[in-house]
């Protein structure tokens, strides 16, 4: 009676795989048939599955041998770094903010709203409907589709006060997230080797671009409140910089929000010297008392390059941002941007437009602020309790992030590991710096998931704190 398990009749050929020499010819299917009393089928499906394993190779009207084996070496690539040379600008690495984690760990990290925070219904319609649509199968205009032109310059437009010229469409390009805006921007107005002032501590993103453009930066101190104006006057006279990037809302990490006055000062600088402010109103959609209002609205003579991103506030997915400039500026932004990516898709450009002209996208704003101003409440108050050595120097109105300044004598790589060894994953704050820090930080996101874990989470960082601590000598 045949035994119909090809399964025996594999392990039994490996087995003789194993001792025999490479190439070496296996026995006839007869003689296998004999050998396991199986039917032929039972032996040919073992030898399909050796096959499939690498193991033998079958050779037509010649029978079935055993495969070389190959031993397993290293990849040697050396010869790529005589090719390649020496870099020519040492690039920051991805942000921590970027850093994806598992489900099971409390995520401070991170640099993007939790889903349920995004119009996730409006977004699946928009991809419903683009499809269907022009924008599915046909090239966009280079500066970006019309209508999505039209509603950047609105927007702005909008806060724009009596006597200033409202932006015209034709003033905005749209870029596939601004990420690329800011390389495009520096890249064009600022040029490989020149200073770019930034504030100190700003966005990785920016230090990102500048490495990646091989602009110089010169950090400008700033504080909760923003930048001293004499400092930046002073970098200024000495560099020569001919801009400033800057977060006048919400800026990305302390959550600093400029005053009226100190905004109306740094316009009047940079018209002064001749030089553009690259704002990034990055969190616009995020203002959690009221909608900021960009000092781009208060600029008709092309000092202000605005920078707008659609990317956090409705989707991922969906990677649009606006650059709005007027001008010679504005033909060689596009002129870049024609160079280095042609046009952005349509489809995503289709989309964004459909989701934030639907009549629901502000009922959506409205109740994300509410949701983050619980968020920021929670995790602020739960730091507050459970971590009293950090100290918080603002409570910001807007955006998604907390800045907490740490004890000096922290050793920040050991908290970083600590906490998440005790499954909290934080963001150091030296990777916000385009310098050397002035001090120890951590920048922890508040629209993070999960946000009933807050608690445990800030409890987490006050415990690795306190491990850090000097003892104190026992009393007499």
């Amino acid at each position: 009676m045949y035994d119909d398990s090809s399964a025996r009749i594999a392990a039994g050929l490996r087995e003789w795989i194993a001792a025999a020499s490479p190439g070496a010819r296996l026995p006839s299917t007869r003689v296998l048939v004999a050998q396991y009393g199986a039917s032929p089928v039972t032996v040919q499906k073992a030898l399909r599955t050796l096959a499939a394993q690498g193991m033998v190779e079958t050779r037509p009207g010649v029978g079935t041998f055993a495969r070389t084996v190959r031993v397993a070496r290293p990849n040697d690539y050396g010869w790529q770094t005589a090719a390649l040379g020496s870099p020519q600008q040492r690039m920051p690495q991805l942000s921590t903010a970027l850093r994806s984690v598992p489900n099971d760990v409390i995520a401070l990290h991170s640099g993007y709203p939790d889903r349920e925070l995004l119009p996730e219904r409006l977004v699946r319609t928009a991809f419903a409907r683009s499809a269907r649509g022009e924008a599915a199968v046909s090239r966009p205009p280079s500066a970006g589709l019309p209508e999505l032109q039209a509603w950047f310059a609105a927007e702005l437009g909008a806060a724009a006060p009596v006597g200033v010229a409202p932006p015209a469409p034709s003033d905005v390009v749209v870029f596939p997230g601004t990420q690329s805006g800011l390389s495009t921007v520096f890249r064009a107005l600022v040029g490989a080797g020149r200073p770019l002032l930034v504030e100190s501590p700003t966005y990785w993103g920016a230090i990102l671009a500048a490495a990646q453009t091989g602009v110089r930066l010169v950090p400008v101190p700033s504080g909760p409140h923003g930048p001293d104006p004499a400092e930046l006057a002073r970098a200024f006279e000495l560099t020569g910089a001919r801009a400033f990037y800057a977060q006048p809302h919400f800026a990305n990490p302390t959550g600093a929000q400029w005053t009226p006055g100190l905004a109306d000062r740094v316009l009047d600088l940079v018209r002064r010297h001749g030089a553009f402010l690259v704002e990034d109103d990055w969190a616009h959609d995020f203002g959690l008392v009221s909608d900021p209002v960009p000092l781009a609205a208060r600029d008709d003579g092309g000092h202000v390059v605005y920078l707008r991103s659609l990317t956090k506030s409705v989707s991922p997915a969906v990677r649009i941002g606006g650059v709005v400039a007027r001008g010679p500026a504005r033909t060689r932004i596009l002129a870049d941007a024609q160079a280095e990516a042609m046009y952005v898709s349509g489809i995503l450009q289709a989309v964004a437009v459909d989701v934030v002209t639907q009549p629901a996208w502000r009922t959506h704003l409205r109740s994300v602020r509410q949701q983050l101003t619980a968020r920021r409440d929670l995790l602020a108050g739960a730091l507050a309790e459970h971590a009293p050595t950090a100290r918080l120097d603002t409570v910001p109105q807007g955006g998604l992030n907390l800045w907490l300044r740490l004890p000096d004598a922290t050793d920040l790589p050991r908290l970083v590991r600590d906490c998440e060894d005790a499954g909290v994953v934080v963001a150091a704050g030296t990777e916000w710096f385009p310098a050397e820090p002035t001090g120890p930080h951590l920048r922890l996101n508040y629209a993070g998931p999960n946000p009933g874990a807050f608690p445990e989470g800030a409890r987490v960082i006050g415990e690795a704190l306190a491990r850090q601590l000097p003892s104190r000598p026992a009393s007499a």
